[in-house]
């Protein structure tokens, strides 16, 4: 009988220890609000009021997130390898479910699974800038009215980024 009580004790533990973890990601997937004073964490300017799709970067080793004015300079801090091995999450807006010029703070999506356009004539803050969408075929879709290429979160390169 205590075997049986300790087994439902570890179960119900690893059950909480799971509902808890992802309560904890869907948090910092809207704990992302822009606001008046923040500045872009790679270039410094103040990222409320400009258009296209912002970025926002968390540490392995914290919880609040980086934030960044645009998904360009969002990739060139998180492409630096002292970087990218320390982060945990990152988001991007879904461009699909916002309008461009004043993206909505409360819809990102992790970048990982999201689809970029890159090289269109849509301008972020820092001018062209990575159009992020979570379904690629809606970023097929913005490519062939507005230009440019469609890649995943894996295709984007630092070399790839410095071209524009």
């Amino acid at each position: 009988m205590k075997k049986i009580h300790h087994a439902l004790m570890l179960i119900t533990a690893i059950t909480l220890g799971a509902c808890t973890e992802q309560k904890t990601e869907e948090a910092l997937l809207t704990a992302v609000a822009i606001e008046k004073a923040d500045e872009c964490h790679l270039c410094g300017m103040i990222i409320e009021g400009f258009a296209g799709p912002k970025g926002a970067v968390t540490h392995k080793t914290e919880n609040t997130p980086r934030k960044f004015c645009s998904t360009r300079d969002m990739f060139a801090y998180y492409l630096d390898p002292e970087h990218k091995r320390n982060v945990k999450q990152l988001l991007v807006h879904d461009m699909s479910q916002v309008p461009w010029d004043m993206p909505d703070d409360e819809l990102y999506i992790d970048a990982k699974s999201a689809w970029f356009v890159v090289g269109s004539n849509q301008s972020g803050a820092m001018g062209s800038t990575l159009a992020s969408f979570a379904e690629k075929k809606v970023a097929d879709a913005f490519a062939s009215k507005y230009g440019g290429n469609v890649y995943s979160f894996d295709g984007i390169t630092t070399d790839l980024i410095n071209q524009f």
